[in-house]
């Protein structure tokens, strides 16, 4: 055991370094670098705050909120880490890059090594997260000024406390309340840091309450009723969590919004008739861009009206032609799973996607299909289900491959798990291995 937190340590090093490298890099300003535009939003945004205009933009923005008008459509908790930052330490974007670098290289790789080893062993784990702690698209993303690191962190965490909660428990000792009571309050501030991040992950809740119930309902109908106590106590927190949000868009809106107002943009968008067939993951510059969609007689409303007539639009697309909307889904496959290189991308984004998920894919696969006899009764189901379900919901609405990333997350413990057994195979067919073994 000694050994093995030796070698996460090692691994935690290496992964805040190549981290705290790209920091540097990336360096003390914000400019578009690709895949990452967000950053310039939040930067603004961050900006404003600091400076007493709330939450507003400087000038007119996206997705098409008007010069000094608040705006809901970015994260409220990241902007304010970067709010919290640059009042701090002043205007220096290089430090939040690196505080969230330290984080990310930390709390990444030792979150996919808890999981690799509660659903299969201690090697899995620590290959995972070694995997995790070089995988590029992660060391890019954890300087940049964007949700998705923190994000990431989040699910795995609410993967970790799921994960838990669902195992079988000791036969000889009962769980005591204030364990259970633990692991709602644990679930509760998991789902509330996440979802502050982004709010799609919304979508998984259900399914993951479902699961959980159904796993203690298999053990015992008390401990059934336990888990529902759980369950309530962490939606309980989510919801006082949430609330404030939803206040601050009443009394700025004078209408309803739940958290933020994007999910009607990027419905809208994304089954926007101008795909046709075959979805289009950024629609090309010498062409309508996304603002030239918007119906004329709706661009007067603000943000959070203008968030919900496009909902209704977008459902109306579907409405109309139920066929196309299938087969537009389908087509989202390409954009979110691409491994390949395009012309249409960047260097940076070639390197990335080719030497991390392309290098990668087939020992997911291969991990994924090998461990999937008997996943139904066990834990490990809950690790499938995540990816069906965030997986479906963005082939369902709007693909890009940064949106794939927590996906990658938990399909690199997959990988981790293939790789260990090759290692084990080919161990076991020769005397001397034909290559040191991995951890």
């Amino acid at each position: 055991m000694k050994t093995d937190k030796g070698k996460l340590f090692i691994i935690i090093i290496i992964a805040v370094l190549l981290r705290v490298g790209v920091a540097f890099y990336l360096g003390d300003y914000v400019v578009d670098m690709p895949g990452t535009f967000d950053q310039i939003s939040y930067d603004m945004l961050a900006r404003r705050v600091v400076g007493g205009y709330g939450f507003t933009v400087a000038q007119n923005w996206w997705p098409l909120t008007p010069a000094g008008a608040p705006t809901a459509h970015w994260s409220y908790l990241y902007t304010l880490y970067l709010t919290g930052v640059y009042t701090l330490f002043g205007y220096h974007p290089l430090i939040a890059r690196l505080i969230q670098a330290v984080l990310g290289g930390i709390l990444m790789p030792w979150l996919i090594y808890r999981l690799g080893k509660e659903h299969f062993s201690n090697k899995v784990g620590l290959i995972a997260a070694g995997l995790s702690a070089v995988y590029l698209y992660f060391v890019y993303y954890a300087a940049a000024l964007m949700t998705e690191t923190f994000y990431i962190i989040g699910i795995l965490w609410i993967l970790d406390v799921a994960t838990r909660l669902g195992a079988d428990p000791p036969k000889d000792t009962p769980l005591s309340s204030a364990y259970y009571l633990k692991a709602s309050l644990d679930l509760g501030l998991a789902m509330a840091v996440t979802v502050l991040f982004r709010q799609v992950i919304l979508l998984f809740f259900p399914v993951l309450f479902l699961w959980l119930f159904w796993r203690s309902f298999r053990r015992k109908k008390t401990s059934a009723f336990k888990i529902i106590g759980v369950l309530s106590g962490a939606t309980l927190i989510l919801i006082a969590a949430i609330l404030p949000c939803t206040y601050r868009n009443y009394q700025v809106f004078n209408r309803f919004v739940l958290l933020n107002t994007n999910a009607g943009y990027a419905f809208f968008w994304g089954n926007h008739p101008i795909h046709g067939y075959n979805f289009i993951s950024i629609l090309p510059s010498d062409g309508p861009s996304y603002q030239d969609l918007i119906p004329p007689e709706l661009r007067s409303l603000d943000e959070a009206a203008l968030d919900q007539a496009l909902l209704k639009r977008g459902l109306a697309f579907i409405q109309a032609d139920p066929l196309r909307y299938l087969i537009l889904s389908g087509s989202r496959i390409k954009d979110y799973f691409q491994f390949w290189p395009s012309s249409k991308s960047s260097l940076v984004s070639n390197i990335s996607r080719v030497l991390s998920f392309a290098l990668l894919l087939p020992f997911m696969i291969y991990g994924l299909i090998v461990e999937f006899p008997g996943v139904i009764k066990s834990k490990t189901l809950i690790l499938y289900l995540f990816i069906i379900v965030y997986t479906g919901v963005h082939l369902l609405t709007w693909a890009l491959i940064r949106y794939r990333l927590p996906v990658d997350a938990v399909l690199l413990i997959f990988a981790g798990a293939a790789l260990q057994q090759i290692q084990q195979t080919l161990s076991k067919r020769f005397t001397q291995p034909p290559f040191p073994t991995l951890f």
